[in-house]
C-alpha cells in the first residue's frame, strides 16, 4: 500500500531516514530547517540499493539482475530468520537442502549463492554462516550473475547481501511477541534514537529471544540475538559507525531432520523422527562487530572504509546412518562436530563522478582484504544402535528413545586446533584484491557502458599445504534506457572462486572460473509504485568439486565433474500495484547439466542434469489493505509456492528417475494495524500437503529427505512507541 506521509521535522532526521541504506547525512547545524517528507509506507519495491553494494547507480539503470526483499515483505510474511522463507520473494531461488535453521544455504541459478552481511563475504566454509535473526536486519539484497564489484571473489550464480538495521536519528521504538504452532514463543524489541541532544551521536539496538520446537519430536531451535549500533557525525562531511552483533544457538542435534529409507521418499508420516530425546544438541556462540567510516570529499565524490570481524563457535554433533540394510533397518549414527570460525576483512572503497566532454563517468575503486579461518573436529563417531538391535524403520512399536548402543560420550580433553588435524578440518584462506569501474554515459546518460576489472591474489589451505592462485577478472555491460521507466541491457562477467577440498585424484585444488551472459528488460510502473524484469542469462563454471559418491561421507574426498553450463530465464514483479494492493509475482526457468566430463570420472556422463536446483520455481504473494472506512487498517494475504521437475541433491535415484516430486504450497493470512497497534496471523501450508525435499544417497543406497512442517498458525502482536 501507499499511505502518504506528511512529517514536518528537522533535517537532520529526514536524512537520516536514508540511512538505513548507508547515506551520508548532512550537516546536523542545519537541524533548524523543516522540511516535508512523502514517502511509501509498507512498500515492496526498492529503486536504490544499500551503499554497502558500492553502486550509486539505480536498479533500474544497472546491467544486472537485482532484488531487494523489503522490510514490508518481511513483516507481512512474518519472516524471522533468513531460512524463514523468504526466498518466495525472488525469481529461481531454491533451499534443497534445509539442515533446519543453522545455515541458510540459498540455490540460484544452478549452485550455492555467496552470503553476505553489510557488503562483506561472510562465508568460510560450505557449513555457514549461521542464519540471521530478521530482528536485527532491514532488508535483503539478492544480485543474479557475477558481481565483482562487490566481492573479492564470488560465485557467477550471485549473492545474496543481508543489510542490518542502522540509526535513523527519529526516536522510536517498536515490540512484538510472537506465538505459533510447535511451541514457538518470540519477543523482539527495536529501539532508535539519540544519544546527544544535537543529534549527532545515534543508536538502534534490536533485541530478541525466542523457544521453538518442531513437528518432529525432539527437535528445538532457541535462540537470542543482541544488536547495538551506534553513529556519530564527525562533521558536515565524515559520519563514523560502530555495529555489533550477538546471537546464541541452541539447537537439536544437526542432520536429525533427515529420514532415510531404501523403500523411497515420502514413506513415513510427516512427523516421523530417527532423533532419540536424550541426544544433547549444539550450541553456537556467534560474534560479528562492523566500523564503518564515510567521509564526502566534495558533492561528487566520497570515501568508505570498513572493517568487520567475525567469531564462531560451536560444540555439539551430527547425526547420519551409517548403515542402511534393504529391509529398512538401520543403524543411527552420531558424529562430533566441534568448530571455530574466525574471520578478519577490510575495505576501502571510492565513489565518485566525473566528465570528460559529453561523456558522465561514474567512478568505483577499492581495495578488499580477507583472512578467513575454520577448523572442525569431525574425528570421532558413535552408533546408537548395533547389529544385534537395530533401529526398524518398519516397526510401528519401535521406540525412537530406545538407544542400545547408548549414548556418545566424546574426547573433548585435547584442544579444538590438536583435534581438526586428525582429519580434514582445517581451512584458511587469505585474500587480496584491487578492482576499478567505470560506467561511461552517452547521450545524458541515456546509454552506459560499464568497463570494470578486478585482479584477486589469494591463498588456501585445506588439511595441508596452502595453494596460490591469481587471476584478473573483466567486467562489461551495457543498459540503455527506451525511456524514464524503461531500460535494456546486456552484461559479461567473469567469477574466481576459491574452493577448498581433497580430491580422490590426489591432485591439486584448483579455484573455480567461470563466466556470465545476461540480457535483461526492467521497467517501473506508476512512476515506480511497481515494476518489472526479465532476465536471460547462460553461465559457464570450471572446476567445480563435488562429494566423491564411490567414497564414505566421513572420507571427506571430492572429485572434479567437469564443465557445468546453467541457462535459463527469470521474472519478477513486485510493488503496488493499486492503492492498498502489494504484489509480488516471479518465475524462472533453470538448466543445468554437465557440458563436458573430467577424463576418468565414470559417476556422470555429458548431459547429465547437475543436482540441487528446480527447473520451474514460480511464486506469488499478494496483500491487501483496506484504505478507508470502518475496515481501515484491515488486511488479506495469500500466497503459493511451485517448484517443478527439482533435480535431486546428491545422486540419481536407482528408478532413473532424477526428479522429486514437484512441490506446491499455499500460504495465507490476516491483518490489522493503525498508527500504534499491528496484528498479523498467517497460515502457512494452508492446504496441508506433504511437503519435503530430498535425494537418493549412492553409498547408503536409500533415499533421505526432510519434510516441511503440516499446517501451522503464527500469530504477531506489535506495538509502536
Amino acid at each position: 500500500m501507499r499511505k502518504a506521509l506528511c512529517l514536518s521535522f528537522a533535517v537532520l532526521a529526514a536524512n537520516a531516514a536514508t540511512a538505513q541504506n548507508g547515506n551520508t547525512t548532512n550537516d546536523p547545524s542545519k537541524a533548524l530547517k523543516e522540511v516535508v517528507v512523502s514517502g511509501q509506507n509498507g512498500t515492496y519495491s526498492e529503486k536504490e540499493v544499500s551503499s554497502s553494494l558500492r553502486l550509486t547507480t539505480p536498479i533500474l539503470e544497472t546491467p544486472q539482475n537485482i532484488q531487494v526483499v523489503t522490510k514490508a515483505m518481511l513483516k507481512d510474511q512474518q519472516v524471522i530468520s533468513m531460512s524463514d522463507g523468504l526466498i518466495r520473494n525472488v525469481s529461481g531461488l531454491v533451499r534443497m537442502e534445509h539442515w533446519g535453521d543453522m545455515y541458510t544455504n540459498i540455490t540460484a541459478r544452478g549452485s550455492q549463492i555467496q552470503a553476505m552481511r553489510n557488503g562483506f563475504n561472510v562465508v568460510n566454509s560450505y557449513w555457514g554462516p549461521l542464519t540471521e535473526d530478521m530482528s536485527f536486519v532491514d532488508n535483503i539484497e539478492f544480485v543474479k550473475g557475477p558481481a565483482g564489484f562487490m566481492l573479492s571473489s564470488g560465485d557467477p550464480s550471485g549473492l545474496y547481501n543481508v543489510v542490518t538495521k542502522k540509526p535513523t536519528g527519529v526516536t522510536k521504538g517498536e515490540a512484538t511477541i510472537t506465538m505459533g504452532s510447535f511451541d514457538l514463543y518470540r519477543a523482539a524489541l527495536d529501539l532508535d534514537g539519540k544519544l546527544s541532544k544535537d543529534g549527532k551521536l545515534l543508536y538502534r539496538l534490536n533485541l530478541a529471544a525466542q523457544n521453538k520446537k518442531s513437528h518432529r519430536a525432539n527437535e528445538f531451535n532457541n535462540r537470542y540475538s543482541i544488536a547495538p549500533v551506534v553513529s556519530y557525525q564527525l562533521d558536515a562531511k565524515t559520519k563514523l559507525t560502530f555495529e555489533y552483533t550477538y546471537q546464541r544457538a541452541n539447537m537439536s542435534n544437526v542432520g536429525s531432520f533427515y529420514i532415510f529409507d531404501p523403500a523411497g521418499f515420502a514413506t513415513k508420516p510427516v512427523e516421523f523422527t530417527m532423533l532419540p530425546a536424550g541426544l544433547p544438541g549444539v550450541n553456537i556462540n556467534d560474534h560479528s562487530a562492523f566500523v564503518n567510516l564515510q567521509h564526502n570529499i566534495n558533492d561528487k565524490w566520497k570515501v568508505t572504509a570498513q572493517a568487520a570481524r567475525f567469531i564462531y563457535n560451536q560444540v555439539g554433533s551430527s547425526s547420519w546412518p551409517s548403515v542402511v540394510n534393504p529391509d529398512g533397518t538401520i543403524i543411527r549414527n552420531v558424529g562430533i562436530w566441534d568448530s571455530r570460525s574466525r574471520m578478519s576483512m577490510g575495505q576501502l572503497f571510492l565513489n565518485g563522478e566525473a566528465r570528460t566532454g559529453k561523456v558522465n563517468h561514474k567512478i568505483l575503486a577499492g581495495l578488499d582484504m580477507s583472512n578467513k579461518d575454520y577448523i572442525a573436529d569431525w574425528s570421532q563417531s558413535h552408533d546408537l544402535d548395533d547389529t544385534s538391535n537395530y533401529f526398524d524403520l518398519n516397526d510401528p512399536n519401535e521406540d525412537v528413545n530406545t538407544v542400545s548402543n547408548g549414548y556418545p560420550v566424546f574426547d573433548r580433553s585435547k584442544p579444538l586446533e590438536q583435534r581438526a588435524q586428525m582429519g580434514y578440518g582445517y581451512q584458511n584462506m587469505t585474500s587480496t584484491s584491487l578492482y576499478v569501474q567505470d560506467e561511461l554515459g552517452f547521450f545524458k546518460n541515456k546509454l552506459r557502458l560499464t568497463l570494470a576489472g578486478r585482479y584477486t591474489d589469494l591463498k588456501q589451505a585445506y588439511a595441508g599445504p596452502a595453494d596460490k592462485a591469481q587471476r584478473f577478472t573483466p567486467r562489461v555491460g551495457l543498459s540503455y534506457s527506451i525511456n524514464k521507466e524503461t531500460a535494456v541491457y546486456a552484461l559479461y562477467d567473469q567469477a574466481f572462486v576459491p574452493q577448498s577440498g581433497v580430491l580422490t585424484s590426489g591432485e591439486k585444488v584448483q579455484p573455480i572460473t567461470g563466466n556470465n551472459m545476461e540480457f535483461g528488460i526492467k521497467k517501473q510502473w506508476m512512476n515506480g509504485k511497481w515494476s518489472t524484469g526479465l532476465t536471460g542469462y547462460r553461465i559457464i563454471k570450471n572446476n567445480e568439486l563435488t562429494a566423491d559418491p564411490t567414497q564414505a561421507p566421513a572420507s571427506g574426498l571430492s572429485i572434479v565433474m567437469g564443465e557445468k553450463m546453467i541457462q535459463g530465464i527469470e521474472f519478477d514483479l513486485r510493488g503496488t500495484i493499486t492503492r492498498g494492493l502489494n504484489v509480488v509475482v516471479n518465475y524462472a526457468y533453470t538448466n543445468s547439466t554437465i557440458s563436458k566430463v573430467t577424463p576418468g570420472v565414470t559417476v556422470v556422463k555429458e548431459g547429465d542434469l547437475v543436482p540441487g536446483f528446480a527447473k520451474h520455481t514460480a511464486n506469488a504473494w499478494l496483500t491487501y489493505r483496506v484504505q478507508s472506512g470502518v475496515l481501515k487498517g484491515f488486511g488479506i494475504s495469500g500466497g503459493a509456492t511451485f517448484l517443478g521437475d527439482r533435480a535431486t541433491y546428491w545422486d540419481p535415484s536407482p528408478t532413473g528417475d532424477p526428479f522429486l516430486k514437484n512441490y506446491f504450497k499455499v500460504d495465507a493470512g490476516l491483518s490489522w494495524e493503525n498508527e500504534k497497534f499491528s496484528v498479523t496471523a498467517n497460515v502457512f501450508n494452508v492446504l496441508n500437503t506433504y511437503l519435503y525435499s530430498g535425494s537418493y544417497y549412492a553409498w547408503l543406497k536409500a533415499y533421505n529427505w526432510q519434510t516441511d512442517p503440516p499446517r501451522n498458525l503464527r500469530l504477531t502482536v506489535g506495538y509502536k512507541f
